[in-house]
């Protein structure tokens, strides 16, 4: 099979397309032929050695990837030829992925392949953070940071879906277009407006909720815009600063500011993860949520797919077509 492969850490354009030999399925593991994978942030943080935690060389990137069960190993209820999603810290970036059975569910019917590959990683930690963190209500007005990325475009999605009053906010006139189209409330281009001043403007008060993907100069005007009594959740830091918060602020407003990582939500929420996944589920299948798919590349230009999330120019979300 042909995989993409990171021999060393660094930039995108390091990685190499391979053959490496097919994988075998081994007890609770299945086998996918892939037909579509999906680009993430922490892609680009892992072959850079530059994520929380660190992948040892070689390894092929890629998180989460749609396609068909080709094998499955014992104790498997999983059949070849069902239409499955999976998630895995690695290994997607290839025309076959081993993946454990836990890992894997089957595609709503009538749904892609694409839109199912890029469903899961960003609208998980858009819904946990909206859900279960910043606790939004209806009518609540929820700041979204990067509104037009991976994760905040999903939470434009999912906060629409839950009736909050979306306020999206993103560095140009295109990328609001698109935040607009999905039926976000106001829109706030943050590289030509004044962020505080606008939030302010729009809510009165001030906003219930911020969820920040995206970290730097931005967060700090974000939270000084909050409620008495708001919700800062961090979620990322896709500008690669990590910004310095002044704690009076958070005292003198009655502040929270909570972090969520994807990764170990499911370890330290396992009663609201079980939940969350439940009625996210239930949107997916029923139409009412579905990812924004804003460019699309071939196995061969992962490098490509990848720089192009480095470099902040995808909106929504970026595909691998394998």
């Amino acid at each position: 099979m042909r995989a993409i492969v990171c021999q060393q850490y660094g930039p995108p354009e390091d990685l190499t397309l391979q053959e490496l030999p097919d994988p075998t399925p081994g007890p609770g593991t299945v086998v996918v032929r892939v037909r579509a994978a999906a680009v993430n942030f922490p892609d680009v943080l892992l072959i850079d050695g530059r994520y929380q935690l660190q992948i040892p060389t070689p390894f092929t990137p890629g998180s989460e990837l749609a396609g068909d069960v080709i094998a499955v190993g014992d104790g498997v209820a999983l059949q070849p030829g069902d239409r499955v999603v999976g998630t895995s810290f690695v290994g997607a970036f290839a025309e076959q992925a081993l993946l454990p059975a836990a890992g894997v569910s089957k595609i709503p019917d009538g749904i892609d392949y694409a839109p199912a590959a890029g469903f899961g990683v960003t609208y998980r930690t858009a819904y946990h953070a909206l859900r279960s963190i910043a606790r939004v209500a209806p009518d609540d007005a929820v700041v979204v940071l990067g509104a037009a990325g991976g994760v905040g475009l999903a939470a434009v999605d999912l906060g629409v879906a839950l009736g909050a009053r979306v306020i999206a906010a993103a560095s140009s006139p295109d990328k609001l277009a698109v935040c607009t189209r999905r039926g976000a409330h106001a829109v706030i281009d943050y590289d030509r407006e004044d962020l505080k001043t606008r939030i302010k403007e729009i809510t009165g008060d001030g906003a219930q909720a911020v969820l920040d993907p995206v970290g730097g100069s931005y967060a700090e005007p974000a939270l000084r815009s909050l409620a008495r009594g708001g919700r800062f959740v961090t979620l990322g830091y896709a500008s690669g600063s990590i910004p310095s918060i002044p704690l009076n602020l958070v005292m003198l407003k009655g502040i929270t500011v909570v972090g969520m990582e994807i990764r170990t939500f499911a370890e330290d929420f396992p009663t609201e993860n079980a939940r969350d996944l439940a009625e996210l589920a239930e949107l997916f299948a029923d139409g009412r949520v579905s990812p924004y798919i804003g460019a699309r590349f071939p196995l061969e230009q992962t490098a490509t797919a990848l720089r192009y999330v480095a470099d902040r120019k995808a909106i929504g979300k970026v595909i691998i077509d394998v």
